[in-house]
């Protein structure tokens, strides 16, 4: 009965159109009435201690970070740097898509943010170059969604707070699935395209390419610095975040001189507006999450899937499948606050490593970022690519497949993500 009550509260009140944030308020107060202890301190005690966590101080830098990058010329740079090496090969601005995707991802950790900036110049160029448009906008999309599985990652901070897990390990286990998914990007690229009848770039002489790494070099060590630094245990994830925003701040004021004093109060009123709106959003996840907790909704579901508890694989099979169909509804954040406190408390009971569920969980919810209707970046690019989004649903379903085939692999083989793990550590 607790869990009729908490979807149907959930669902109706995102049916008629109120705010992810304020319908996990909303049921909160449900389940606080249907349990008999409403309570308006519990809703906002537990808003204030959700927010006020010293870990969630990485997210405001991050982002900060990531608009410094686009605004500092940190990220064309990358993608010069990337044209430059592999830009002559057949399809090569794909490649040079994925490759600067995957070193954008280390950088700023925003799905969104990668994507509109990868979108932004890539797109005139493979438009011009005489490429199928809308599959190279789902290539862009399909791309961006990788850095919230590659540290530093918002997605990874989100749930470690909720969850209860490291942040530091979730980040260095990520690094490998983030790397598979950009390799299956790649392979799907090169087989979806090898019918274009396109003329690749002209070869760059080393000479050329030593300067565009030259100029890049600023731009690659911060992904050096950061992951390097949590590493080796000279600063936390927190502390990282902050790392990386001085860093960009200094490299494009200073060394790229492309960030002007007068840019900073958009800049930085752009990384406040984002951070706002994450912020509430846990805040107000963990007054549903405290109520979840109390009212034993995760024992009544794992009475449910009990039976499966004995099959891990198979548990783990069916918990991505239903992450799937509620990621075409729901953004990333929420899909994450909704259901950690809910599946947590299921996968320690399985024996599954958290630290293992909490990566393709993770990479599950930035499938959902792709998917139809909802599908965050897929608006990004369509909107940045001047596709109609229709077109880039299209363009971005091999590469959605291939996606959620790296998801389904990782759950089969788990020692593909916990063995990097083991080294790293």
């Amino acid at each position: 009965m607790t869990i009729a009550v908490f979807l149907a509260a959930l669902l109706g009140a995102m049916a008629i159109g109120v705010p992810v944030a304020f319908a996990l308020i909303f049921t909160g107060i449900v389940l606080m009435f249907h349990m008999g202890i409403f309570n308006t301190q519990i809703v906002a005690q537990n808003m204030i201690s959700g927010a006020d966590t010293f870990t969630l101080l990485a997210i405001p830098f991050f982002l900060l970070a990531g608009e410094l990058m686009n605004a500092g010329g940190l990220s064309k740079r990358i993608i010069a740097f990337a044209v430059a090496c592999v830009g002559h090969i057949r399809g090569g601005l794909g490649i040079v898509a994925v490759i600067a995707a995957v070193i954008m991802a280390s950088l700023s950790g925003s799905a969104a943010a990668d994507t509109a900036a990868l979108a932004s110049i890539l797109i005139p160029m493979m438009r011009q170059a005489g490429y199928n448009v809308p599959r190279a906008a789902g290539l862009m999309a399909s791309g961006g969604i990788i850095a919230p599985v590659i540290p530093p990652s918002i997605a990874f901070i989100i749930f470690g707070v909720a969850a209860n897990v490291s942040i530091t390990q979730l980040f260095l286990a990520g690094i490998v699935p983030g790397l598979l998914m950009a390799v299956a990007l790649c392979i799907t690229w090169l087989i979806v395209s090898r019918k274009e009848t396109v003329e690749p770039l002209p070869r760059q002489p080393w000479s050329e390419r030593l300067k565009a790494t030259g100029r890049a070099g600023w731009a690659l060590m911060m992904p050096v610095i950061i992951l390097g630094g949590i590493r080796f245990g000279l600063f936390t994830p927190t502390e990282a975040a902050v790392v990386a925003a001085v860093y960009a701040l200094f490299v494009g004021m200073f060394i790229y001189r492309e960030l002007k004093p007068a840019q900073l109060y958009g800049v930085f009123l752009q990384a406040a507006k984002t951070t706002s709106v994450v912020l509430f959003l846990v805040a107000a996840a963990l007054v549903s999450a405290w109520l979840i907790t109390s009212a034993n909704i995760p024992a009544e579901i794992g009475g449910l899937i009990r039976p499966l508890m004995d099959n891990p694989k198979l548990l783990l099979f069916v918990i991505m499948l239903l992450v799937l169909v509620v990621g075409t509804a729901l953004d990333l954040a929420p899909t994450i606050l909704i259901l950690s406190p809910v599946l947590m408390p299921i996968v320690r009971e399985a024996g599954i490593d958290p630290v293992y569920f909490g990566v393709i969980f993770v990479m599950n919810t930035c499938i959902g970022l792709i998917t139809p209707p909802v599908g965050i970046v897929l608006n990004v690019v369509s909107g940045v690519s001047r596709v109609p989004l229709g077109q880039v649903v299209w363009g971005i379903l091999p590469f959605l497949l291939a996606q959620v085939c790296v998801l389904f692999l990782l759950v089969l083989f788990p020692e593909l993500v916990l063995t990097p793990l083991r080294w790293l550590r």
